[in-house]
């Protein structure tokens, strides 16, 4: 008795109809409509910060060099521009043992081959340039590094103000 009725149980069973089938599909191509550009907007605004954070560690860096070597002092001929990676008679923050010699910049996993850290003489940050691999200069404006966030600058044209 219960085997005959399991067997018309199955006889009427059906899978999803075509219709149901494509309703699904429809709702998963709006869903991922809307998804794909929130999720590269997310990936786009975390490359950025993690730029400016490594703009923030060279500036960091960069306090402690003037600290040590320096005793503090902002006060030369327009203020002081310490570079990453040493540049003549300067030592840089990398030789000197004030940053990793193997940093790279996050967005684009370049190595960053140069650039400099620019105070005024006031001892305020005026920017950060950093250089990579392919010779990409890209400038981070004192007080947007201080933030953590803001505009890259990538035309080659230092800031002149904070």
């Amino acid at each position: 008795m219960i085997a005959t009725a399991l067997k018309r149980v199955k006889k009427s069973e059906k899978g999803f109809t075509l219709i149901e089938l494509l309703a699904v599909i429809v709702i998963l191509g709006v869903i991922a409509a809307i998804a794909i550009p929130l999720i590269s907007n997310v990936i786009s605004k975390s490359k950025t910060k993690s730029d400016f954070a490594t703009a923030r560690q060279i500036y960091d860096a960069t306090r402690i060099f003037v600290t040590a070597e320096k005793n503090g002092e902002f006060k030369e001929s327009g203020g002081l521009t310490v570079p990453i990676k040493t540049q003549g008679a300067v030592t840089g923050l990398q030789e000197g043992g004030y940053l990793e010699p193997n940093i790279v910049l996050p967005s684009s996993k370049e190595p960053i081959t140069g650039g400099e850290v620019k105070f005024l003489a006031t001892g305020e940050l005026l920017y950060v340039k950093i250089v990579t691999g392919t010779d990409k200069t890209t400038f981070y404006k004192g007080s947007e590094v201080l933030k953590g966030e803001g505009d890259v600058i990538t035309n080659n044209v230092a800031p002149t103000s904070p």
